[in-house]
């Protein structure tokens, strides 16, 4: 059975990271793949009541984190319809490419790290249409804004999938996360900057010229009130856990909660078709389900490998084979930039135990390094890198030839800075 197992989740993981040449949608695939692992499983002679307790189990933990996204994905969906980034945005101008280059990837970092990679991609890529003219700059800065992403998601719980994933399992913390990857993650964007803007050298901004006048949805009072309500929600999250000890979903579902009666009272005067796009209703139906469906299908096809000690078995073997805790782990964050790197984290978050590895151990805090930013090599390693890619339609061999260096680059300076800080201290 086990054989058979590993054949059906190979082929699972084949069509996922050949979902364009297939043209078949990676969430399609990551469904198929658990409904067809959970079959097996079902029917290979496992007790009911055991299979029960396993599905359930499986269920629960897939559920807070898929809670989590969708919540999340709602708050930000209010504040974008609200215009509120433009707080943000509106006090980026510069003259020269350098200097925009470092404000955008700075800004890309730090907002990373408070939403989320995917998100800012979203909202840093579309800005660059306002702000850039050409569509070479834009690209190029579309390369920037997708490793400083993936940099900024890697060093807080709610800033990369894989990081949250770590965060509601276990076995990383909110506040040693964050005193670990810091600077890894900022010397992991540095480096590629300080090469790319010597490449820039002086050259200049070539803004887009703007046609009529700019009109806005929302007033300014309800531009910052939505802004400063829906950050407030994403950042207090992990101080909610801290203080309740109940699950991160739970906090981001009565954040979501509060943001919804504001809402609904900034708009209470309003006719219906005019508040109709800003309310949280609407919001929830912009949500990509694509993206939770894919979630939802590839732990559960994932769980299925831990619950028969597949994981369990690999884990041993690599131990063996490789030895290094450290090279195991480099390995992995070098193996995202091909494959995606959400069953990879969930695979060794199975393979390894919080009894053999506790919380904020150096194997937990490494991991969320290297997947996280691993995933910047190649432009399909990573979901910021994929909606960047979908936005501004980049070449998977251009941004391979401009990018995969520098970011290979910052990558492994990062690992290199996380593994001093390890030693020291």
């Amino acid at each position: 059975m086990n054989t058979l197992l590993v054949v059906v989740f190979v082929l699972t993981y084949l069509a996922i990271a050949l979902e364009h040449p297939f043209k078949v949608n990676k969430s399609a695939s990551a469904l198929i793949g658990a409904g067809l692992l959970w079959t097996i499983y079902a029917v290979s002679g496992i007790q009911p009541e055991t299979l029960s307790e396993h599905l359930g189990e499986s269920l629960m933990s897939t559920a807070q984190i898929v809670f989590f996204l969708m919540g999340a994905m709602a708050i930000v969906e209010v504040v974008d319809a609200h215009d509120g980034f433009d707080v943000i945005t509106s006090h980026i101008k510069t003259v020269k490419l350098a200097s925009l280059m470092w404000m955008v990837g700075f800004t890309t970092f730090f907002l990373s790290a408070i939403l989320d990679n995917l998100t800012t991609t979203i909202v840093m890529v579309s800005l660059m249409k306002k702000l850039l003219d050409k569509r070479e700059d834009r690209i190029f800065f579309a390369g920037i804004i997708i490793i400083a992403a993936n940099a900024g998601g890697a060093w807080t719980p709610i800033g990369d999938v894989t990081t949250t994933m770590l965060w509601i399992g276990g076995q990383i913390t909110t506040v040693e996360i964050m005193k670990g990857l810091f600077l890894p993650s900022l010397v992991n964007l540095v480096i590629p900057l300080l090469i790319v803007s010597r490449m820039l050298g002086t050259r200049p901004v070539i803004a887009p010229p703007r046609i009529g006048q700019d009109n806005r949805r929302t007033d300014l009072v309800e531009r910052n009130l939505m802004f400063l309500l829906g950050l407030g929600v994403l950042v207090l999250v992990p101080v909610f856990k801290t203080v309740t000890h109940l699950p991160p979903f739970m906090g981001i579902l009565f954040g979501l909660g509060i943001l919804w009666l504001f809402g609904e009272m900034v708009h209470r005067e309003k006719s219906d078709d005019t508040k109709e796009h800003l309310t949280l209703v609407s919001a929830l139906s912009r949500i990509d389900m694509g993206s939770i469906m894919f979630f939802i299908g590839i732990l559960l096809s994932v769980a299925i490998l831990e619950h028969t000690q597949i994981l369990s078995s690999l884990a041993a073997w690599l131990d063996q084979a490789v030895g290094r805790q450290d090279v195991i782990v480099l390995l992995i964050g070098l193996a995202s930039a091909v494959v995606d790197n959400v069953p990879l984290v969930a695979a060794s978050m199975g393979m390894y135990s919080l009894a053999q590895y506790p919380t904020d151990s150096f194997l937990w805090e490494f991991m969320a390094y290297c997947a996280g930013t691993g995933g910047s090599i190649l432009i399909i390693g990573s979901a910021a890198g994929v909606a960047a890619m979908g936005l501004e339609r980049i070449d998977f061999v251009w941004y391979a030839k401009k990018f995969s260096l520098l970011a290979l680059t910052g990558y492994a300076a990062g690992a290199g800075v996380y593994m001093l800080e390890h030693l020291i201290f």
